[in-house]
């Protein structure tokens, strides 16, 4: 644990004595003005934002964050209601269409000083080794310019930061966790019960929730509303796990500051620093590099919004890529009752899960695989599963009063990455006066064959715990994509150091990289492929403009 504090003290940082943030780190952090040339600005705090701010605060950079959202107070933001957590959601307007349109807001993005680890399950896996390389192994989706072995030290360090508590892990790259898992609440029970009589290898975990005191951090009291902010601290979110560390080390983070632009100079083809609102007024922060940590709507509308005289079509899109291969996963719940009672909510949402389908079975009409996890959807969210199922009136009120005999399985789905899946900006405008983001999805045959395999196990899982009814609902989660890596301008937009082709002082360091997004939860991946973008920057220059790292 020494170690850990010794490169991140945020857990040490954090308030005691019933507080749950200390507000002098906010009161007293480091400020720049607007003429001041920082060194970095990261429009987001997120995931990949606020983990690249926190390297390179410690490192001595002069680097703030920018944030659309509010810095949150968990004490005074965060309530155990899910109706009164939709604050926590980006919910600006955005047109869906496409085949299969993917609706927006509580699922897949966040607003606020951590994003949307604030309102995830806290469950933090790593990819697989073979999730870099699916081109050659499986002939589908793209191969990485990286490969695990580049994050193998990232995960580690990050999964000790967090921590995540879960047993060894026995599929990809197999490996243990820092803290022990989590006792097994009844949702745990059911899964274990019905992969034992299935033959399926189940483990519990990986979660991104302290089992047990960490730093100033209490453990886990298992109230249930993971994903409406954790109150007491326990999930892991960088508001607590990577932002007081920042503040303390001399990073700023800019709350309620909208970045509708990225400032360029066409003479050198360099960022000169973003545009942004902030109290109802426009600004420029200036800045020798800038880094876009937007999520994978955010970020292509603000390079597409962004064009100038050299770069007409958009920022860093001189090959029509920003944008395009925007992934989800197939996320379909399936539900059981049961006799007994179960009270699924009563542990962190994802306890137990089995990665056994994970890689491609050549049996299967299908390339790569799926994960399933135990879920925990609250009563207004399970009342959508049951409306979903054509279920209304009295009908409806006798399943919710039944809410606590049923138990649920989440999968998620590695849909593939398709050129045509992509953001654009619409011809409307938000109420910022910017375009707003176009999102068109369509699935392709590999995708339904993965939903409808995923659907069939879970329902065979259950079934052998017992379930004497079952119901599913089709769901998505997890977008990634729209600013990929490559080995080169035409295969990516950004290059394995995230950082631009085209300009060379703009990086993305979000979800936007990713190539493919395999079977598992993205967080962790995120966080550490911004780790590893920050050790190359600090490994580079720290006198005018920083050279191109090697991927």
């Amino acid at each position: 644990m020494n170690a850990v504090r010794e490169r991140n003290e945020s857990a040490w940082l954090l308030a005691d004595g019933g507080r749950r943030l200390d507000d002098r780190l906010r009161a007293d952090m480091r400020r720049f003005d607007d003429d001041d040339e920082i060194d970095l600005v990261i429009v987001g705090c997120g995931a990949g934002g606020a983990t690249l701010l926190q390297r390179l605060a410690r490192a001595g950079w002069r680097v703030a964050a920018l944030e659309a959202g509010p810095f949150w107070d968990p004490e005074r933001d965060w309530v155990s209601d899910e109706a009164g957590s939709h604050h926590l959601y980006w919910t600006e307007p955005r047109v869906i269409d496409g085949a299969d349109p993917v609706p927006l807001g509580a699922n897949n993005s966040g607003r606020g000083v951590g994003g949307s680890m604030i309102h995830f399950a806290g469950y933090t896996p790593r990819f697989h080794p073979s999730d870099f390389r699916t081109f050659s192994l499986d002939g589908v989706g793209a191969d990485w310019p990286l490969d695990y072995d580049d994050l193998r030290t990232y995960y580690r360090t990050l999964e000790q930061e967090l921590p995540v508590a879960g047993q060894h892990w026995p599929w990809g790259d197999q490996h243990g966790y820092p803290q022990s898992p989590h006792l097994v609440g009844g949702n745990g029970e059911v899964f274990l019960r019905g992969a034992t009589r299935l033959h399926l290898r189940t483990r519990v975990g990986p979660v991104a929730i302290t089992n047990g005191r960490f730093g100033m951090r209490p453990h886990c009291i298992y109230r249930g509303f993971c994903l409406q902010g954790c109150k007491v601290n326990a999930k892991a979110s960088p508001l607590i796990t990577h932002v007081p560390d920042a503040l303390a080390h001399g990073a700023e983070v800019r709350p309620d500051s909208m970045v509708t632009r990225i400032g360029m100079d066409d003479d050198t083809g360099l960022a000169t620093g973003v545009h942004y609102l902030r109290r109802g007024r426009e600004r420029f922060q200036r800045a020798r590099m800038v880094a876009v940590a937007g999520y994978s709507i955010e970020t292509p509308r603000l390079l597409l919004n962004s064009a100038t005289t050299g770069f007409p079509d958009g920022l860093a899109n001189n090959h029509d890529l920003v944008g395009r291969y925007v992934m989800v996963q197939g996320a379909p719940q399936t539900a059981g009752r049961f006799d007994d009672e179960v009270r699924m909510y009563k542990a962190p949402p994802p306890e137990v899960t089995t990665e056994e389908f994970y890689e491609t079975d050549p049996t299967k009409p299908y390339r790569r695989g799926f994960s399933i996890q135990t879920v925990s959807p609250l009563p207004i969210t399970w009342a959508e599963h049951v409306a979903a199922q054509g279920h209304w009136g009295a009908d409806l009120r006798r399943y919710m009063s039944d809410y606590v005999h049923w138990s649920c399985l989440g999968a998620l789905c590695e849909f593939l990455p398709l050129a045509d899946n992509r953001v654009t900006l619409a011809g409307e405008k938000d109420h910022y006066g910017l375009p707003v983001a176009r999102f068109s999805y369509s699935q392709c045959d590999n995708d339904r064959a993965l939903m409808k395999s995923s659907q069939s196990v879970m329902e065979s899982i259950l079934e052998a715990a017992g379930a004497t009814e079952v119901i599913t609902i089709n769901r998505y989660a997890h977008l990634v994509g729209g600013a990929r890596m490559g080995d080169n301008p035409r295969t990516g937009v950004v290059d394995a150091a995230c950082r631009s082709f085209a300009i060379p002082n703009l990086l993305v360091t979000d979800g936007s990289v990713l190539p493919t997004q395999g079977s598992a939860n993205p967080a962790l991946t995120i966080m550490a492929l911004a780790a590893r973008a920050a050790d190359l920057l600090v490994a580079g220059s720290r006198s005018g403009l920083r050279p191109r790292a090697r991927p």
